[in-house]
């Protein structure tokens, strides 16, 4: 059953991929189909809280002791798909990525050294009985990844302000909570990938966007070609306005750009790309607000 909770985590985006029921190996397959078959299942800010929660004791638990067997699940022309948590693999890379994020004093403090290190040698042993491990989830934090938007297109968007039952907008009595996200399939996701990747190197020789698309194309080649890919907001939605919420067509913006780069259009391009870094720095700069 999930969790039931007031407390609302506002940062984090995601990219899942979903995968159908034949891409799993028996009992895992069995598992997700009966799963996919319960009425309620936990959501992605019970996930983040729980991650939370592990936190807080004395010594903090940075990656569970034990893998989770939720995922979500969604429905496409008949095909249940599943993207798997893997709360503790993600878990094992987040901390990896903590010591780039961090200066080494708070890092300390957050998560002593000897707890690191434990970590680490128990990533590396289960690494090794699990070399083709890879998580169907990652996650970005106060902001979307700009090579993100390139997989999907504005006409897949879907924007919920969740307020559509209530009779007064301004005061919505017990309003869902809001939701913006596309989904693409997979096929879809490669193509523009290979398109967003060709534009750009015939333009420039190297850059983070570049980086970043080869990163997540190869990620994307890990999985079953009929998956549904999943570009989710999360929680940044309950950091803005229901206004910049209805204006956000990035996914839009990065198209405009990269078809002004294949047109030979710089000042297109470069209009399109200061839009976009425009947008997402007011976004990020949230995360030092009190």
């Amino acid at each position: 059953m999930p969790k039931v909770s007031s407390v609302v985590v506002p940062y984090a985006s995601y990219l899942r991929v979903y995968e159908p029921l034949a891409a799993f190996p028996e009992p895992e397959r069995t598992h997700w189909a009966r799963y996919a078959r319960r009425s309620e299942r936990p959501s992605y800010q019970d996930e983040l809280r729980a991650s939370l929660a592990d936190l807080a004791p004395t010594p903090p638990i940075p990656v569970p002791v034990h893998e989770s067997r939720d995922a979500f699940v969604v429905e496409a022309d008949g095909v249940v798909c599943v993207c798997p948590w893997r709360t503790r693999l993600r878990g094992w890379q987040a901390l990896g990525d903590l010591a780039e994020q961090l200066p080494a004093p708070v890092l300390d403090a957050v998560i002593p050294p000897v707890v690191r290190r434990q970590a680490t040698a128990d990533y590396e042993a289960w690494l090794a009985r699990n070399p083709d491990a890879r998580p169907w989830i990652r996650t970005a934090t106060w902001h979307v990844p700009l090579n993100w938007f390139v997989l999907v297109a504005d006409e897949e968007r879907f924007y919920d302000t969740g307020y559509a039952d209530a009779a007064d907008e301004s005061e919505p009595p017990g309003a869902a909570a809001p939701v913006l996200r596309y989904r693409t399939p997979m096929v879809q996701a490669r193509r523009r990938v290979a398109r967003g990747l060709k534009a750009l190197r015939d333009a420039m020789d190297e850059g983070p966007l570049i980086d970043g698309l080869v990163d997540v194309g190869r990620w994307l080649e890990e999985f079953h070609p009929r998956s549904l890919v999943e570009l989710d907001y999360g929680g940044l939605v309950h950091t803005l306005s229901r206004e910049t919420l209805d204006e956000d067509h990035s996914a839009a913006d990065v198209a405009a750009g990269i078809e002004a780069l294949r047109d030979g259009d710089g000042v297109g391009a470069s209009e399109a790309y200061a839009r976009l870094v425009e947008r997402w720095r007011a976004v990020r700069e949230r995360q030092f607000s009190n």
